[in-house]
């Protein structure tokens, strides 16, 4: 158990650095360089959370087989979408979200079976 626990973290963690990527990229434009704090700092915070995410990782896979836990990976398409709407006032069609519940069915019918 701990170790899905620790996997979904680790997917919690990936998709926390791919909005900490976006906000330095959007940083990125209006500084005009990515060695300003602005831009800098964010994409410093995804490396290293990356970086911690790479290990708990590994953790996990000493605990669970790496065909049961991967498919929690996809729950990264969810998060993702849903934070950047939530802080980049992203929007998405309709279809997405049809989308997004066939791949949380996926994974609930790959990590079961």
């Amino acid at each position: 158990m701990a170790g899905y626990v620790i996997a979904l973290l680790c997917v919690l963690g990936l998709a926390i650095g791919q909005l900490l990527f976006k906000a330095s990229s959007v940083a990125l434009v209006s500084t005009g360089s990515l060695f300003s704090l602005k831009a800098a700092l964010p994409l410093f915070a995804a490396m290293c959370l990356y970086g911690v995410t790479s290990i708990a990782w590994v953790w996990a896979l000493q605990k669970v087989e790496l065909g049961r836990i991967y498919p929690l990976m996809a729950l990264a398409f969810v998060f993702v979408p849903l934070g950047s709407h939530l802080f980049f006032g992203e929007r998405f069609q309709s279809q997405y979200y049809l989308g997004v519940g066939i791949i949380v069915i996926g994974i609930i019918v790959a990590v079961r079976g």
